[in-house]
């Protein structure tokens, strides 16, 4: 119809250890830090960690995560609402992020206008346009989460060698 679609991506990352981001610090918190990266996309206008925006529809009850204790197992939760962040830290679920993005402005049935010089009405020029960016924001997307979660990764466990970041994970795990 030469007109353009937005859409929903979402990305899982399996593995996040626990702790990272920061409770006491506003501008260290993971879900901060994943929404400021994702927010930095063109074309995205809406960022969600878990169940989100759906959370402002329910009761407390039907949003947070319950935990549970097993001995062999540990600790866990048999939801994952928060999407794997609690109090702006990891909390080693799955973390769950969705960005929602606009659709293209260039279309190939133009938008009414106003020339800047003249300040008459005209149609915006028409040019090539995909009708969908969301598939190819999506791996821009997954870059970007991955790139906050190493250098947070860095920030908990990081060191002047490889081999003592990894000595820190060892102790750590």
């Amino acid at each position: 119809d030469g007109d353009t679609l937005g859409g929903i991506f979402e990305v899982q990352v399996k593995g996040v250890p626990v702790g990272l981001g920061s409770h006491a610090h506003w501008d260290r918190r993971l879900d901060g830090k994943l929404a400021w990266a994702l927010m930095s996309i063109p074309g995205i206008k809406g960022v969600e960690i878990g169940d989100g925006f759906a959370c402002a529809g329910r009761r407390g009850s039907q949003v947070h995560d319950e935990l549970f204790y097993e001995p062999g197992k540990g600790y866990y939760r048999t939801t994952n609402r928060a999407g794997g962040i609690e109090g702006g830290m990891s909390n080693g679920e799955i973390l769950v992020v969705r960005a929602a993005m606009k659709p293209i402005p260039t279309l190939q049935k133009p938008l009414r206008t106003v020339d800047i010089r003249s300040h008459e009405p005209g149609l915006a020029s028409v040019q090539r346009s995909d009708t969908c960016a969301v598939p190819a924001a999506a791996v821009v997307g997954e870059m970007a989460i991955l790139t906050v979660i190493a250098q947070e990764f860095l920030a908990v466990f990081g060191g002047d060698s490889l081999k003592e970041i990894e000595e820190r994970w060892h102790r750590f795990q």
